[in-house]
């Protein structure tokens, strides 16, 4: 495999401008061309190889990224200007909340209108559930996102996670979740060998840093794969307008175009149905106003067009 020959591969591990792609001839370390850092994990891409591995050494080859072949989808969160790309060509997502320490409702919504956004499932973990005294608090605080569809899957990564496995098999999804929720430890329930997986990975990237600060590819089996996100302690939805925000709230569809004005943004209008349908017990009286302190954050209080 000489220097200027072509490979193609996926990318497992991503930081920044560094990636590790796994092609049939082994793990590369690759950069991107120029400045360009717009490739994320999950990402099927071309090669140029600038160094074989060594010869009775564990090092990677190195290569450029060249181009990446057309996604089927592409989960990412932005603020003004800028966008973080999470995951290319995942299926589903899977949003990751603990019994303790509390969780964000804001968080997980907006992770839910991205995924929603994007044409992905989504699938709602709630974790630590062996801690009895507090389980029942945290399933009351996820009844409107149940009332919405999202009915909670109830585990314990310290337990089993059989019937999480059963909802990974055939997709590949993204592990999102604030710092705290468990999903370090999930993954080791899920992947007996994570760590050592994660320890070759950091050291192909030689980022110095503690594994979660990328995001990270796991293959479950053939046809199935986790990856695992540095933990969010916010989630931009720059990249919407108030129509795509609203839309992302799947128990609004049914009534969205039947408010009194065209134009309305489903705050306290006249002829609002959204605001109706919450009225009567239709949607949750919390995820409206979730929808609404999010595009006031994200709009500026303004009604944007």
């Amino acid at each position: 495999m000489p220097a200027g020959a072509t490979l193609s591969g996926q990318i497992v591990a991503a930081y920044g401008r560094r990636y590790i792609v796994e092609t049939p001839q082994g793990l590369m370390s690759c950069v991107s061309r120029g400045k360009r850092s717009d490739y994320a994990c999950g990402d099927r891409v071309a090669l140029i190889v600038i160094s074989a591995p060594a010869v009775g050494t564990s090092l990677p080859g190195e290569c450029v990224i060249e181009a990446a072949d057309p996604r089927s989808s592409l989960f990412f969160r932005s603020a003004a200007h800028r966008r973080k790309l999470i995951a290319a060509n995942a299926t589903q997502v899977a949003i990751i909340v603990a019994t303790e320490p509390s969780f964000s409702d804001e968080l997980v919504t907006r992770a839910l209108v991205a995924a929603e956004h994007a044409g992905l499932k989504s699938l709602l973990v709630l974790n630590k559930c062996d801690l009895k005294e507090v389980t029942e608090q945290a399933a009351a605080r996820l009844e409107p996102f149940a009332q919405a569809g999202y009915l909670p899957l109830r585990i314990s990564a310290l337990g089993d996670v059989t019937d999480l496995r059963r909802h990974l098999v055939g997709e590949t999804t993204v592990l999102v979740g604030q710092s705290g929720m468990g999903k370090s430890t999930l993954i080791n329930a899920l992947f007996p060998d994570a760590h050592a997986a994660t320890r070759e990975i950091s050291t192909f990237l030689a980022s110095g840093k503690h594994t979660t600060t990328h995001a990270l590819l796991y293959r479950l089996d053939d046809a199935s794969s986790v990856i695992d996100c540095p933990g969010m302690q916010e989630f931009g939805l720059a990249h919407l307008d108030w129509r795509e925000l609203a839309a992302g709230f799947r128990e609004f569809q049914p009534f969205l175009g039947h408010c009194r004005f065209p134009d309305c943004h489903h705050q306290p209008e006249p002829g609002c149905a959204i605001s109706a349908a919450a009225e009567q017990g239709k949607i949750a009286v919390r995820r409206l106003e979730l929808y609404r302190r999010i595009a006031a954050a994200e709009f500026g209080g303004r009604n944007a067009a």
